[in-house]
């Protein structure tokens, strides 16, 4: 079906019926064609309708219409790839800004900004966090390995470095407060040129500029001239620049105390050059407060550490000073403790190849080695210093010679007596010499064995029994005039009537002093001790203690001695150790022990010993041999102190490897070299102990 257009046409005329016929058949035709309703129109006006078909009317426009459209089909075909590319570019390094921005969500630094754009803004923004991320790395770095120093003084050059570093400073300095509070003391120094040329203190109540700086709460920036103030000049020649630019920035602890001040000299004058120095000063804040409270902890650790070691020391010397008999054993065990300890560090021999002792290990056998012996403190001085059999607070030997007085004049009296009764005054005279001469032998024989120089057999036990079975009289009351801790012994017997015979060396009741419940020590104790406890606390009788075989010290003196032991090792495990010291109470308290078992006070043998437990055995030993500060003895010669301790290696009291190793190393002739006298110290042929 072809389209038809209708066309208007007004027709003049006054025939009314040709009008309407004409009309009527257009509109009929019309109406045939397409099946359109005709209505008679206005009366007054008509129109005629002229059908042309609508393909031939709107031909050109339909073309134009078809080639518009194919046109934009092209131009959007070719253009699509076109702004795909450009929104890829564009978005690309948008999402990679995304990515480092979710990166730096989760505190991921590592890896720089790579994204770059050609849109200035974009590339702006990449930058801006190109260095925001770079500089939150570089201050977390910074954060962690300051954090992770312990020590002041490197911690000082770090903070120094790494803010040099990363402000891109030409140098940098570190000034600390000192301990009374009057001057600023340089504390770090590092330059790029390499010179470190002596800073002056500076003194806080003058005018000197950084001591202005310090009180400030903000940096301030000072410019350095050559021909300028001459306080500033020795920080100018740090760097190799006629003028300079000083940022200074105070540190200030938790309380808001200036402790310090860290500066930055750059070259050039910042008046005069158009540096920005806002960036620097930013981050030197951010970070100067972090490194004031770190170095801050530092310096208080350290002077609690200080602290501890000089309370340490105290102790040991105080120990020392207790009694001369030791002498300067706890000032002299250590130094010979860490030499041996360096020895097996330095040695590549099995079985010390490969052993090492970090800071933290030798923190330990320092405190280990000072403190050995701390358990003396509760060991009474008198036992400590017993030199004779019956010493106790005084020497009794005082006591017996006065009995022996007693029966000499008790002689003297019977023989003067018998010859005013008429007896033969030269047999009687004779009689009481030979009496008197048997008395100063046996009181000499009294006397030698009190002194413990001699082993006492049996025959010289059997004779101090004979001589202590002899009687003298006593006519004066016992009890009067003593302390009522005694009177409460001697009540244990009644009191016998005066006169009173008494023996000449006598075991009495009251010289039996019990133990208290503090002084027993159960078998199951939480420490793992392993004692033979005698039964009284002290035996102070006479015959007891002549008996002695051995030294002065009876059996009760000699567990008591041996309690220092227990005493430090009680004392040490209730300190409050951190975890790389907790060691210490072992290392301090095995240095009686011996490799096969049989040692004090908990009987370990070698294997359940740690390696610096038993390097201190030996270091005890040898100064305790060697010692010549002890008034009950001359100090051992090289020789014969060696010898005394191949003689427990081969006991196996002492460890083997280690004795070695003593003597291999030449730490006994180091040892003797600083600390012993030069008639102590011969040639020692050391072949015949390996």
């Amino acid at each position: 079906m072809r389209p038809f257009r209708l066309t208007d046409k007004t027709l003049a005329g006054n025939s009314g019926a040709n009008h309407e016929n004409s009309l009527s058949r257009c509109a009929h035709a019309l109406a045939c064609h397409h099946q359109w309703p005709v209505h008679r129109a206005d009366p007054v006006i008509w129109r005629v309708a002229q059908l042309a078909p609508l393909d031939e009317l709107l031909s050109d426009a339909v073309a134009i219409r078809r080639s518009s459209l194919l046109i934009t089909a092209l131009i959007i075909a070719l253009t699509f790839p076109v702004v795909w590319l450009l929104a890829s570019r564009i978005a690309g390094p948008l999402r990679k800004l995304a990515a480092e921005a979710e990166s730096m969500r989760r505190f991921e630094f590592d890896s720089p900004v790579t994204a770059r754009s050609f849109i200035a803004e974009v590339d702006s923004l990449a930058r801006a966090m190109r260095m925001m991320k770079k500089t939150i790395n570089q201050f977390l770095f910074m954060i962690n390995s300051l954090a992770g120093e312990k020590d002041v003084d490197p911690l000082l050059e770090r903070v120094t470095h790494e803010t040099m570093t990363v402000s891109m400073a030409d140098a940098a300095v570190t000034y600390l407060v000192d301990d009374d509070e009057k001057n600023l003391n340089p504390g770090a120094l590092h330059t790029r040129n390499g010179k470190h040329p002596g800073l002056p203190d500076i003194a806080l109540d003058g005018d000197h500029p950084l001591a202005e700086a310090m009180k400030k709460s903000a940096p301030d920036i000072l410019s350095l001239i050559k021909q300028g103030t001459a306080p500033l000049q020795p920080l100018l020649a740090l760097v190799d620049d006629q003028d300079a630019t000083l940022v200074a920035v105070p540190l200030r602890n938790r309380q808001d105390d200036a402790i310090g001040l860290l500066c930055l000299l750059y070259k050039g004058r910042y008046d005069t050059d158009e540096r920005d120095y806002s960036a620097q000063i930013g981050f030197m804040r951010a970070l100067s407060g972090f490194a004031a409270v770190t170095i801050e902890s530092r310096h208080l650790l350290k002077m609690q550490k200080d602290l501890l070691d000089a309370f340490i020391q105290l102790i040991a010397g105080a120990i020392d000073a207790k009694s001369p008999y030791t002498g300067g054993h706890c000032q002299r065990v250590p130094v010979l403790t860490k030499m041996l300890a360096q020895a097996a560090c330095d040695s590549d021999a099995p079985p010390f190849d490969g052993y090492q002792l970090d800071d933290e290990e030798w923190e330990a056998l320092n405190i280990a080695s000072w403190l050995h012996d701390c358990g003396k403190v509760t060991t009474p001085e008198y036992v400590v210093d017993k030199s004779t059999k019956l010493e106790t607070l005084y020497d009794r030997i005082h006591e017996i010679r006065m009995r022996f007085e007693v029966l000499k004049r008790d002689a003297e009296i019977r023989c003067w007596e018998r010859v005013a009764d008429g007896g033969e005054r030269a047999v009687l005279q004779q009689e009481l010499a030979a009496e008197l001469a048997q008395l100063d032998d046996d009181f000499a024989f009294v006397a030698e064995c009190n002194e413990g120089g001699e082993f006492m057999a049996q025959e010289r036990i059997e004779r101090l029994r004979r001589i202590a079975a002899m009687t003298w009289r006593r006519t004066l009351d016992d009890r009067a005039g003593i302390s009522w801790e005694e009177k409460q012994r001697k009540e244990r017997t009644p009191a016998a009537p005066l006169p009173v015979t008494e023996k000449l060396l006598a075991d009495k009741p009251e010289h039996l002093i019990e133990r208290t419940d503090n002084d027993r020590m159960p078998a199951d104790n939480p420490w793992g001790f392993k004692l033979d406890v005698p039964a009284y606390k002290y035996n102070r009788g006479e015959l007891h203690n002549l008996e002695v075989t051995r030294g002065t010290l009876s059996a009760e003196e000699r567990y008591k001695i041996n309690d220092h032991m227990v005493q430090t090792i009680i004392m040490l495990e209730k300190l409050p150790y951190p975890k790389h010291l907790r060691d210490v109470p072992m290392i301090a308290g095995c240095h009686h022990e011996t490799m096969d078992g049989k040692g004090y006070p908990r009987r370990l043998t070698r294997e359940q010993m740690s390696l610096t437990a038993r390097m201190m055995a030996i270091a005890d030993i040898f100064e305790a041999l060697t010692a010549a500060d002890r008034p009950y003895k001359k100090g051992r010669t090289l020789s014969e102190a060696v010898c005394i301790l191949s003689f427990m290696r081969n006991d196996r009291h002492i460890d083997a490897d280690l004795f070695e190793l003593f003597l291999t190393s030449g730490v006994w002739r180091r040892y003797g070299e600083q600390y012993l006298g030069p008639g102590q110290i011969d040639e020692v042929d050391i072949s015949q102990y390996l």
